[in-house]
């Protein structure tokens, strides 16, 4: 996801108009080297008004305001303090929140009608990810991972999840790493260390943890632990940037993400504990309120760290956002950001919690 809050943004400085006869320094203009190396003018001498009326022939000083240069300066002004701005967020609300609410509802409907569907719906978003976040690197980095066996093979690995477990998943995910190896071979061999390196990476970052999301499905509950996983994260979201936008003021990681905020930490927290402890006691079957507490917390610092870690992968690159698919968003990688690393803590604990079936 992106920055939990933003500061409020610094007024515009004042800078008051130069004094006649100085010329203005800049990047192309330098006023220390203009005097150095600028010839002056020959101003002969001129009589005052005086020696002009003949009352003092003998004068050969300026003594009027005969010069722009020489003409008296009034007193500038104080420029009055510019009024406070408002803090404002950094995307398009309108557009991020109607884009949000048309996932949210093609995944509510893909869940609760044909499990089958939803796993469609993962495979899309794997694809797309996969797709962004190749691009990106090839663009930036001259890194060419190769996209068609880490597209068929991250499908394969989301199917594999749903139909087979975790063994399945690790399967998939071991021939992949291997595609990736031998599809680079067609190519020539310089810059092949860190093509296939950055694929694997790819392989793993984006369809490995995606498939514990399928892994959730495949219970009888299923389409409610989903539903739970991505209430939670969405929850933890929202609480850091409300918190943060409102009361941050301690950066959290500022060389990885300036608008992180510690007291935005503490919001995703407290809104995802919440939330956990009433989704556990309601929506899950054998699930109880104090299970939920720790799931929120577990759920609020993955989300996190998968954020500053997609932050990380941005600034490496150079980039603000991994696509522009998404308006008021981004691309899909900036909505996967929190949800994939939280997808292996979330199926962990909550079989942990009541089991996977």
């Amino acid at each position: 996801m992106n920055d939990s809050s933003w500061g409020a943004p610094q007024g515009a400085g004042y800078r008051g108009a130069p004094e006649m006869g100085v010329a203005p320094a800049g990047p192309a203009y330098d006023v220390h080297e203009a005097q150095q190396t600028r010839p002056m003018p020959n101003v002969p001498d001129v009589p005052d008004a005086e020696s002009r009326d003949g009352r003092d022939g003998d004068a050969t000083h300026v003594s009027g305001p005969l010069f722009r240069d020489e003409m008296p300066q009034e007193p500038m002004s104080t420029p009055l303090p510019s009024p406070p701005q408002k803090k404002r967020a950094g995307r398009d609300l309108r557009a991020a929140i109607g884009v949000g609410v048309g996932l949210g509802a093609v995944i509510v409907a893909s869940l609760f009608i044909v499990k089958a569907v939803f796993v469609g719906v993962i495979v899309v978003a794997v694809v797309v990810g996969l797709w962004e976040l190749t691009s990106r690197l090839r663009e930036q980095k001259g890194i060419n991972a190769p996209l068609v066996p880490l597209a068929v093979g991250g499908a394969a690995m989301v199917v594999a999840g749903y139909a087979r477990g975790a063994e399945g998943a690790w399967v998939a995910m071991a021939l992949t790493a291997l595609a990736v190896l031998v599809w680079r071979m067609t190519e020539p061999p310089d810059g092949y260390l860190k093509d296939v390196t950055a694929g694997v990476f790819a392989a793993f970052y984006v369809p490995f943890l995606a498939t514990f999301v399928a892994m959730l499905l495949t219970a009888d509950d299923g389409h409610w632990r989903v539903l739970v996983f991505l209430v939670l994260t969405v929850v933890s979201d929202t609480g850091a940037y409300a918190v943060g936008w409102r009361f941050g003021t301690h950066k959290l990681a500022p060389r990885i993400s300036p608008g992180k905020t510690r007291e935005g930490l503490l919001g995703a927290v407290a809104f995802a504990m919440v939330a956990g402890a009433l989704c556990m006691e309601f929506l899950i079957d054998g699930g109880s309120w104090w299970q939920g507490l720790l799931l929120g917390l577990a759920v609020a610092v993955s989300a996190t760290l998968g954020d500053l870690g997609e932050s990380m992968i941005k600034r490496d690159l150079g980039i603000k956002d991994m696509g522009t698919l998404l308006p008021g968003h981004g691309g899909i990688m900036d909505r996967l950001d929190s949800l994939l690393p939280t997808a292996p803590v979330f199926w962990l604990l909550l079989v942990l919690f009541v089991g996977s079936g």
